[in-house]
């Protein structure tokens, strides 16, 4: 979470409503000879997640419809809370005993860094799964030293979320994929009002800075696996972010968002009216639905290039599953557009499959009470940039929260800061061989 309480992390968010342990809900087939492992294409197999009612509801009606169409295959759905599931996961597999499907998200290399995952090329391959054609960008998101350890699952572009009233009242023309840094700073000036209304939510997460980074010609690890965090275009994405609350006044501070109430960050004052300008992801609509703002959405302005940092998970299967195959045979459905109109009928997320997210289905789901332009999420799908999701991603994370933290609150210039992180950085990766 950064300084500003701008964000939950997404795992965070999403995991909120699961008590602690684990659930599990189960999904029988008929396999008759009850062995876990018989079968090259059947099984019993184990699959784990994390996340809140939502998620147990969407991902057990996939799995339902996945075991109706393929009766030799039966799966066991645990949900276990997103602040245990790393730990919990990697103790089941040390063990001999890790799931046969496991969902994984940014730190998926921690997990296949440890030879924990199988690599799937081969097996997708042999399940008929295009990652280019069925996913786009995100298809080979979840490599490392190329291989490929995880098929995606769920995977929405970041957004951007508009106060339409207070656009309108500004005389300030809506957001678009073509505004540049200089129309974003000019509209989140006119559409400030000192010490009551603020244009723009803040970037201290980051997704959210990385994005810039990225539009700005930057990289947060280069081509050799080298860091570059001090790097000029890294520097200046970052001292354009803090300047828009230390020297322009158009982001909240850390006392306004705290004046606000208690734990408000950006989603919450979107949704209050008290900023007009939001970029977050998927789940900020669910919020938005039982907001009175007059909202819509937008891709994430340009700087140099279009970048924009994706938000979702992958499936992969553990190096102890006893049925690698049948546990292929699996997500080759659930990322299936069969399976994957089940994920935006129940309001969890973005599907990755981009057949779906073309679909009425997805552009016009039927739990939304108002008309809303999904098309921005396909639109920016050709606007992914390819995020190093290294082994070192935890340690990495925390050396930039700790890093610059006092960037964030105005305390120190981002040069500064990013060349103490860039210096611990240095000591925690390992450049890949």
């Amino acid at each position: 979470m950064t300084t500003d309480k701008i964000q939950f992390t997404r795992r965070g968010f999403l995991g909120m409503s699961v008590a602690a342990g684990i659930i599990t809900l189960t999904a029988c087939g008929s396999d008759s000879d009850g062995d876990s492992g018989s079968g090259k294409s059947g099984g019993k197999l184990v699959m784990t997640v994390w996340g809140g009612d939502t998620d147990k509801v969407a991902y057990q009606k996939r799995i339902d419809l996945l075991v109706k169409k393929y009766p030799e295959i039966s799966i066991t759905l645990q949900l276990i809370p997103s602040e245990t599931y790393e730990q919990k996961v990697q103790t089941m597999i040390a063990g001999g005993s890790g799931p046969d499907i496991m969902q994984v998200a940014e730190n998926v290399n921690v997990y296949s860094s440890k030879n924990q995952l199988l690599p799937l090329d081969d097996l997708a391959k042999g399940a008929g799964i295009d990652l280019a054609q069925r996913f786009g960008p995100v298809g080979s998101l979840y490599s490392y030293k190329d291989k490929v350890y995880a098929v995606p699952d769920r995977s929405g572009a970041m957004i951007v979320y508009y106060n339409k009233t207070l656009f309108s009242k500004a005389g300030v023309q809506p957001p678009t994929a073509d505004w540049t840094w200089d129309t974003a700073l000019s509209s989140f000036k006119e559409l400030t009002v000192a010490g009551k209304q603020w244009g723009f939510a803040g970037a201290g997460w980051w997704a959210q800075w990385w994005s810039l980074a990225y539009q700005n010609g930057g990289k947060i690890i280069d081509d050799s696996g080298r860091p570059t965090a001090n790097s000029d275009a890294v520097v200046e994405a970052v001292q354009w972010v803090a300047d828009l609350t230390h020297k322009h006044g158009v982001v909240p501070t850390q006392k306004q968002y705290a004046d606000m109430g208690t734990d408000v960050g950006g989603d919450q004052a979107f949704a209050n009216g008290k900023v007009a300008v939001n970029a977050t992801g998927f789940w900020g609509i669910s919020g938005l639905l039982k907001s009175d703002v007059d909202w819509g959405v937008a891709p994430l302005w340009r700087g140099k290039q279009q970048a924009v940092t994706a938000f979702g998970s992958g499936l992969a299967i553990s190096r102890t599953s006893k049925s690698p195959e049948a546990a292929i045979k699996a997500i080759e459905f659930l990322s299936s557009p069969e399976a994957q109109n089940l994920i935006i009928e129940t309001g969890q997320d973005v599907p990755a499959n981009l057949d779906v997210q073309k679909s009425d289905a997805f552009l016009k789901p039927t739990w939304m009470t108002k008309p809303v332009d999904m098309d921005v999420f396909g639109e920016s799908s050709s606007f992914i940039y390819r995020a190093p999701f290294i082994p070192e991603w935890n340690e990495m994370q925390k050396a930039f929260e700790n890093g610059l933290n006092n960037v964030w609150l105005g305390k120190e210039d981002a040069r500064t800061a990013l060349n103490a992180v860039q210096k611990r950085l240095e000591t925690i990766i390992k450049p890949a061989g």
